[in-house]
């Protein structure tokens, strides 16, 4: 990313938060300030970038919007009085968060949530967005456009004192989402989507530093530092999946697993358990061993049994099997894993795992072969049928 892309990056959400403090309706505030945007992408590398680039955003941005007040001849007089008045430059830390809560409206639904978020909050383009989910760039054009034609009638404020909690465990979702997206791609040939994962990072660094006393979003910003961590091992040179007890760990970034672990650690002691830092305090165990066969699946399992009590879910059931196969052996895993009432190509996967260690290598291959033509990652399909193949 150029630092003309970085400067817009990430002065847009704070120029979008001023516009709709002032003047009200996200969607066309929005448009304002993509406007506004696009005039400084061709601009900027002419002029030069200017000594305050968020009030030079502003003021286009709000230029742009009084001439579509304007347009509206009923509401011209008023419209006039108020383009007079200067635009505030309101706080960064209270708008962010206040932006990011609005795009994670309860009237959204998750695919709009994440979509709003990339465009407004991380300011990514919709073709960017686009190429990052491959999917067409009118389809994300869509979702944002019925996303916004649902905010008109929301207050740009954080909601009251009694919704907080839900609202925000809503940003948490969508960022959760977005870098889960980015560290293992659901569909197409890139393992990695890095510019989902790296945004992801980024904003919940932005809301952690706003909101230092919240446990779950130190834990969620832990979890993607220590999971992200393993990046750099997660492939080949031509791309292929290497799982993680084959990894190379020396590739893994010692400096966001030192940063995780301190999160993780210092959350655990401070704040109520939630369900991002238990899943923070696994990748912490499994950073600290410094060979696979170091892993300290007893305390994995204690986790994953106290992360399915406290957040119940059909991958944390999934993987909480993994861990008693690692503990009481693959057969007491096996009766478990036939015991869940769902399909996903990821519980396929873990059968032909746990048959290959119980010496069932037919049955393995076959879950494997099945588990590779459900994904539509190709990465894990080449992964998967390699282990298939191999048996």
């Amino acid at each position: 990313m150029s630092a003309l892309e970085e400067v817009l990056r990430a002065e847009a959400p704070r120029v979008l938060s001023a516009l709709t403090r002032r003047y009200g309706d996200f969607d066309a505030c929005e448009d304002a300030v993509q406007e506004a945007l696009l005039a400084a992408a061709q601009q900027w590398p002419k002029d030069g970038v200017p000594d305050n680039p968020r009030s030079w955003l502003i003021t286009v941005a709000s230029r742009r919007r009084i001439e579509v007040l304007r347009s509206a001849a009923a509401r011209q007089r008023r419209e006039e009085a108020v383009a007079l008045e200067p635009v505030p430059e309101v706080a960064a830390v209270d708008d962010s968060l206040t932006l990011l809560m609005l795009c994670c409206h309860p009237a959204l639904t998750a695919q709009s949530q994440v979509a709003l978020t990339l465009r407004a909050v991380g300011g990514l383009t919709t073709g960017e967005i686009a190429r990052a989910f491959l999917v067409p760039e009118a389809t994300i054009g869509q979702r944002i456009s019925r996303a916004k034609a649902k905010l008109p009638g929301a207050s740009f404020s954080l909601p009251p004192a009694d919704e907080l909690p839900a609202r925000l465990a809503a940003v948490l979702h969508v960022l959760y989402l977005i870098f889960n997206e980015g560290y293992t791609a659901s569909s197409g040939d890139a393992l990695h989507r890095v510019e989902l994962s790296a945004e992801a990072i980024r904003l919940t660094r932005q809301l952690h530093s706003q909101l230092p006393a919240e446990g779950e979003v130190a834990g969620l910003l832990a979890l993607m530092l220590l999971t992200d961590a393993r990046r750099p091992a997660r492939a080949t040179a031509e791309g292929h999946l290497v799982p993680l007890p084959e990894q190379d760990r020396s590739l893994w970034d010692a400096a966001a697993i030192a940063e995780g672990t301190e999160l993780v650690t210092a959350t655990l002691r401070a704040a109520p358990v939630g369900q991002y830092q238990l899943q923070a305090a696994i990748a912490a165990v499994h950073a600290a061993a410094r060979q696979a066969e170091d892993t300290d699946w007893r305390e994995i399992l204690m986790l994953y049994e106290l992360l399915e009590a406290t957040a119940p879910g059909p991958m944390v059931t999934l993987n909480r099997i993994v861990a008693v196969a690692m503990v009481h052996g693959a057969t007491r895993a096996l009766a478990q894993l036939d015991a869940l009432p769902f399909e996903h190509y990821r519980v396929n996967a873990v059968r032909g795992h746990l048959l290959e260690l119980a010496g069932d290598a037919p049955a393995a291959r076959e879950a494997y072969a099945m588990a590779a033509r459900q994904t539509a990652s190709a990465p894990e399909q080449h992964y998967l049928q390699s282990r298939a193949d191999a048996l």
